[in-house]
């Protein structure tokens, strides 16, 4: 015998499943939502993005690599890891010298990977790079 669905259980079951959604990162988090681990990068030596590649006062995104170049002042380029130091998401745009995560809307300056507002607890971590003969290598 099946006994009809009560209000209090309709509630309960669609207020898991709402939980359920809210604790990822959804579409814009990593595929495994895990936390600041990056995924493998590029080999060391292997270039990235030529520094033409790189706008002066913002920068780019290399999801694969998990990493973010930026050249913040005219010659000057920086590394930081593409990954939230929130919950773990891979960050998604940058305007205005400031690189948006855009899950919880954390902002990081291009300049040094602070953080310049939302709930990231700290910076991006620099990563490593050379820049040679208009090449941008991952090491």
């Amino acid at each position: 015998m099946t006994l009809p669905a009560t209000r209090r259980t309709v509630l309960l079951a669609t207020g898991g499943a709402a939980a359920a959604l809210a604790t990822g990162c959804g579409e814009y988090g990593n595929k495994d939502n895990s936390s600041s681990e990056r995924s493998p990068k590029a080999s060391a030596g292997q270039e990235l993005a030529k520094t033409t590649d790189i706008p002066v006062g913002g920068g780019k995104i290399f999801a694969e690599e998990k990493v973010v170049v930026t050249q913040p002042t005219k010659d000057d380029f920086k590394a930081f890891s593409a990954v939230c130091t929130h919950q773990g998401c891979t960050v998604g745009s940058i305007a205005d010298g400031i690189i948006h995560c855009p899950c919880h809307k954390s902002e990081f300056r291009i300049a040094d990977g602070s953080v310049a507002g939302g709930p990231a607890p700290k910076p991006l971590p620099q990563e490593q790079i050379t820049v040679e003969g208009g090449a941008i290598r991952l090491t």
